[in-house]
């Protein structure tokens, strides 16, 4: 006497193109929160959690305008909304996109994370506390005083 067979599980569905486990569908997310955080600026609204809980503004406060001026070629007023900001811009935007490319290409979030190194842990220290030494010198008049929240 033979036993039964089990019908095979069915395969799983395929995901949708427009879901996490693709890269068009981790492209049209990250797009869209691209799109909402530069609709946010554009409005002029206050991203900054520590600005707007404090009412003063973070070592990085400035940041945002300040690349939007850089951007537009206007140095001057860059360095006035944030002195670091030749420094900064550029990193912060290197970082966001190898993080957005890591993202769309394998899903994974924080890619900068693997770049690792004595260098690296250096050069962060050293910046970190140059944002904050600006930060601190910014409220004892410094650098034409802290920027507007």
């Amino acid at each position: 006497m033979s036993l039964p067979i089990a019908a095979p599980p069915p395969a799983p569905p395929a995901p949708s193109r427009w879901s996490a486990a693709t890269p068009r569908g981790r492209a049209a997310r990250l797009g869209a929160v691209a799109a909402l955080l530069g609709l946010l600026v554009a409005c002029g609204v206050p991203i900054c959690p520590f600005a707007i809980v404090t009412r003063h503004p973070c070592p990085g406060c400035g940041l945002t305008r300040a690349t939007l001026a850089l951007a537009h070629g206007r140095v001057a007023e860059a360095l006035h909304f944030h002195p670091l900001s030749p420094i900064m811009a550029p990193l912060v935007i290197a970082a966001l996109a190898y993080n957005a490319a890591i993202y769309v290409k394998d899903g994974r979030v924080a890619a900068t994370e693997s770049v690792q190194g004595a260098w690296v842990t250096r050069l962060g220290v050293a910046l970190a506390v140059l944002m904050v030494t600006v930060w601190v010198a910014r409220f004892f008049g410094a650098f034409g005083g802290p920027v507007p929240v």
